[in-house]
C-alpha cells in the first residue's frame, strides 16, 4: 500500500492535471453520488490534498470529496475523451477541456460539505498528517508522551494511523533506523535525546522521501536525498556500523534492523 509521500505526490499530479479549470464532464458509479454529477459541470476543483490516505477533492461550491483507495483503488490522469484501456472497475471521472482524473476500484468515496469533511468517521480516527507542513517537532514529542500511544512498542506504533498519519512498513523501517531505536522499545523507556531523536525522524524521513525519492537530481544543497538505509537491506552491511541488517516480523509486517546500533 503506498505510504505518505506516495500519496501525496499522487495528488500533486492530480492537481496539477485539473485544479484551476472548469469541469466539463462528471461521473459517479455509484447511486448515492449521481445526483452531484450535473451540479458540478462547470464548477472548479480548488485543491486536491491528502490527509493520511485518504484524498479530499475541494470543489468552488462548498463541496468535498473524500476517497480512499483502501488496498485497490488507483488515480489516473488521462486525456480527456480518452480513458485508457483497463481491467479496473471505474468509478470517479472527473474531467476538464483537457485533462480527467480517474478512479478505478476503490469503494470508499463520499460527498461532504467542505466545512464538515473533517469530520468523517476515518479522518477523526487518525492523527496529525507527518507531512503536514504545520506539525512540528514538539507535537510529535507530545504525542508519544500521551497516555495512548506512550507504552505501545514502536515497531507496532508507527504503523498506527492514529498516531501519526502517512506511516507505512518502509517509513518505520527508516525512522527507527535513523532514530538508532529497536521495534520493541516503547517511548515511556525512551531517554530525552532518544525521544528527540524519533520525533526528528519521524518528521524528516516522509518529508525527505516525499521531496527527493525517485527524483532524477532531486534535493538542494541542504537536502540529502532519501535512501534506503535498512528497508530491503537484509544481510547487507548496516551503513553506520556495518553489521548486517536482519531480517524479521514485526507486527506481522518484514521488518529490517541492525543489531548492534538500533538498541
Amino acid at each position: 500500500m503506498p505510504e505518505g509521500p506516495e500519496i501525496r505526490r499522487a495528488a500533486d499530479a492530480l492537481a496539477a492535471a485539473v485544479v484551476g479549470q472548469p469541469l466539463t464532464r462528471v461521473w459517479f458509479a455509484f447511486d448515492a453520488l449521481k445526483r452531484y454529477e450535473q451540479p458540478l459541470v462547470g464548477r472548479v476543483i480548488e485543491a486536491i490534498t491528502p490527509h493520511g490516505k485518504a484524498l479530499l477533492t475541494r470543489f468552488d461550491n462548498g463541496l468535498t470529496l473524500y476517497s480512499h483507495n483502501q488496498l485497490y483503488g488507483v488515480w489516473r490522469v488521462a486525456t480527456a475523451g480518452r480513458p485508457p484501456a483497463s481491467s479496473r472497475s471505474l468509478r470517479v471521472a472527473l474531467e476538464t477541456e483537457r485533462k480527467a482524473i480517474l478512479l478505478y476500484s476503490a469503494t470508499d468515496i463520499e460527498m461532504w460539505p467542505s466545512d464538515q469533511v473533517r469530520a468523517h468517521p476515518f479522518l477523526q480516527r487518525i492523527g496529525p498528517d507527518a507531512l503536514d507542513p504545520s506539525l512540528d517537532a514538539a507535537t510529535v514529542a507530545a504525542r508519544l508522551r500521551d497516555p495512548r500511544f506512550a507504552r505501545r512498542r514502536l515497531g507496532a506504533l508507527l504503523l498506527d494511523q492514529a498516531f501519526i498519519a502517512g506511516l507505512g512498513n518502509y517509513l518505520r523501517v527508516e525512522i527507527l533506523w535513523e532514530a538508532g531505536l529497536g521495534p520493541q522499545r516503547r517511548p515511556c523507556d525512551l531517554d530525552p535525546a532518544e525521544h528527540v531523536a524519533l520525533a526528528e525522524a519521524v518528521l524528516d524521513l516522509p518529508r525527505r522521501s516525499y521531496r527527493t525519492r525517485g527524483k532524477r537530481g532531486a534535493g538542494h544543497l541542504q537536502d540529502t536525498p532519501f535512501r534506503f538505509r535498512a528497508y530491503e537491506r537484509g544481510g547487507e552491511d548496516c551503513p553506520r556500523c556495518l553489521a548486517p541488517i536482519e531480517k524479521s516480523m514485526v507486527a506481522s509486517r518484514p521488518f529490517y534492523a541492525c543489531p548492534r546500533c538500533q538498541r
